[in-house]
């Protein structure tokens, strides 16, 4: 296993570095799923609050991503899907970054505090601290199990969005949050499975690299056949309609289609070498999301699905519960 390098150059920061900080793919996710807890919820917002609310949500997963990288940046720095992050490529500092982290989370969770009300305050601190914290310090480096247990600090925002609109966070709330919850591991494991050379080479126990490739696709089928029934209860419940059961049933039938295909297959079973692995770091962050050998497709396929399945989960209780936010200029 390689060793991790000591220091880092730095140089010269462009705006766009800490933008990128704040994984705006991440941030993305976040807001999306806080806008959905928001509008489900029975309770309203004025429309400026909600934007606050909104806003702060996203800041503050931005600043738990700034906190990650830098506190990842020598892991970062050995894994060709993250070398090109701003602190692994010396672009910005890392005391800089952890002190952009540190602004980010205090302003975030004051003004949703001050502004909104301090449940939802509380609740972005603690997914703060438990991403930041837990998951990176703790959990991420000691066990096969971290995207699991650390995988709450993305099931969160909309319990946050909920929390925010009603100043409370009752079941159905946290039945957003056990979706997300479910979701992360084949998720992330899929991705694993074929960038266990990544991880091997940072030190990182993900599930291919401790359990081998067998059990992360077994691990992958069993957290799917648990994920898809629990993902139908809103539409059984009352918080979606027939939108979104025919979404939660249908795109639930092929993740369970793809989540076996993927078990079948030998997915991860050999050396990893992604197509990508030659290309420069600019094209080569991208492409190794999704170009992989023929025997990982399988994994591949599910990775990018899933995605899309819990965009399309979210978006149908989205579309089926709006308008809810009280004064919006065009909810009239």
């Amino acid at each position: 296993m390689a060793t991790p390098r000591a220091d880092i150059p730095v140089s010269t920061a462009q705006p766009e570095d800490y933008f990128q900080l704040l994984k705006p793919r991440v941030m993305s996710l976040v807001i999306f799923t806080a806008v959905v807890g928001l509008v489900v919820a029975p309770g309203s917002l004025p429309f400026g609050l909600a934007v606050v609310a909104i806003l702060c949500i996203g800041l503050g997963a931005g600043a738990a991503g700034a906190l990650n990288m830098a506190l990842e940046a020598e892991t970062d720095a050995l894994m060709r899907r993250t070398r090109g992050r701003p602190v692994a490529a010396g672009r910005i500092a890392r005391g800089d970054a952890m002190s952009y982290g540190v602004i980010l989370s205090v302003a975030s969770v004051t003004l949703l505090g001050l502004a909104v009300n301090w449940l939802a305050a509380g609740l972005l601190a603690l997914t703060i601290v438990y991403y930041a914290g837990l998951y990176t310090l703790v959990l991420k480096r000691r066990t096969p199990q971290n995207i699991v247990i650390g995988g709450a600090a993305g099931a969160f925002p909309p319990v946050i969005g909920w929390a925010a609109a009603t100043g409370s966070a009752p079941w159905q709330a946290w039945l957003l949050f056990l979706i997300i919850f479910l979701w992360t591991p084949p998720h992330s494991w899929a991705l694993a499975l074929y960038s266990a050379g990544d991880y091997a080479k940072a030190g990182i126990p993900m599930m291919p690299v401790a359990r081998g490739a067998r059990a992360t696709r077994l691990q992958i089928l069993l957290y799917s056949l648990v994920l898809v029934p629990v993902a139908v209860l809103p539409g059984l419940l009352g918080m979606g309609g027939a939108i979104y059961l025919a979404a939660s049933i249908g795109g639930g039938a092929l993740f369970l289609l793809l989540a076996y295909r993927l078990w079948r297959s030998r997915a991860g079973d050999a050396p990893p070498g992604e197509a990508s692995a030659d290309k420069p770091d600019a094209v080569g962050r991208e492409a190794a999301l999704y170009d992989v050998r023929a025997q990982s497709k399988p994994a591949r396929n599910l990775f990018a699905y899933s995605i899309a399945y819990l965009f399309v989960l979210f978006a149908a209780l989205l579309v089926e519960n709006m308008p809810l936010v009280q004064g919006c200029p065009t909810c009239s």
